[in-house]
């Protein structure tokens, strides 16, 4: 086998081998929480999928809480949004993208172990269905102004407090 040919395999084998969150990339990503005494906290961000396959985000983990959930808001009808785990994670269809945004899907840190500080960074390792772990530093950003999607002041956190 001459240098050249082994070098290809290499390489090939390589390209193979290689997980396909080259995929998915996340952008736009902050987290906040309502203060520096705040047992929960929440990351927002865009992902987005280049690939040909839609893809699902399942999990994500981070040494910051002692629970760390995917969740989402869901109006119960009468005006009042409760906010729940999505144990099933959210799609994010091929060559589109998914927003994880204030008001809507997001991942929520419970039982902080230390408050948020402005500037502060956040190792956050996603989980994908296809293209695996995916680990991103989020900035706590406690002065972004982004519009939510609902008015917190009639939201149901549910039980949190024991989480």
């Amino acid at each position: 086998m001459t240098l050249k040919s082994t070098l290809l395999a290499g390489f090939s084998v390589l390209a193979f081998a290689m997980p396909a969150f080259a995929d998915i990339t996340i952008d736009d990503a902050y987290a906040r929480s309502s203060g520096m005494s705040a047992k929960a906290g929440a990351a927002f961000f865009v992902i987005h999928n280049s690939g040909a396959e839609d893809d699902q985000l399942i999990n994500a983990t981070s040494d910051v809480s002692k629970l760390v959930e995917l969740h989402t808001h869901k109006d119960m009808g009468d005006g009042v949004m409760k906010m729940m785990h999505v144990p099933e994670g959210f799609t994010i269809p091929a060559g589109g993208e998914h927003a994880l945004a204030r008001g809507g899907d997001h991942v929520m840190f419970m039982g902080i172990n230390e408050g948020f500080a402005q500037g502060d960074v956040l190792t956050v390792t996603l989980t994908f269905e296809k293209a695996g772990d995916i680990t991103v530093d989020i900035p706590v950003d406690l002065e972004r102004k982004d519009a939510p999607m609902m008015q917190h002041g009639k939201m149901d956190h549910g039980n949190m407090a024991d989480k």
